[in-house]
């Protein structure tokens, strides 16, 4: 019984892990073409853990309320942002 809870308390944010794969995607895009560097990569790698986190806790007690959805999303604005500047920032990983 506590795996089906588990399982269900995890699809409560179905377009927050789609977002997140979506972001992760493109940090290692950015990674392997060179527009990010490692120290870049790693700051932007850091924000979508503290987003993973986040979204643990909200779905901690089963019930993900409409103001807890709303300040994930925000966060996952803020990192689309965050990576789409640091993507074209024109500083580029040496060769």
């Amino acid at each position: 019984m506590l795996l089906s809870m588990i399982s269900w308390a995890q699809e409560t944010t179905p377009r927050v892990d789609v977002r997140q794969g979506a972001q992760r995607a493109r940090i290692h895009e950015g990674r392997a073409n060179g527009d990010l560097t490692n120290k870049e990569a790693a700051v932007l790698n850091s924000e979508q853990r503290h987003i993973r986190r986040s979204e643990r806790r909200v779905k901690a007690d089963g019930t993900v309320t409409a103001s807890e959805s709303s300040r994930l999303a925000r966060k996952q604005n803020r990192a689309n942002r965050h990576i789409r500047r640091t993507k074209h920032n024109g500083v580029a990983k040496p060769n």
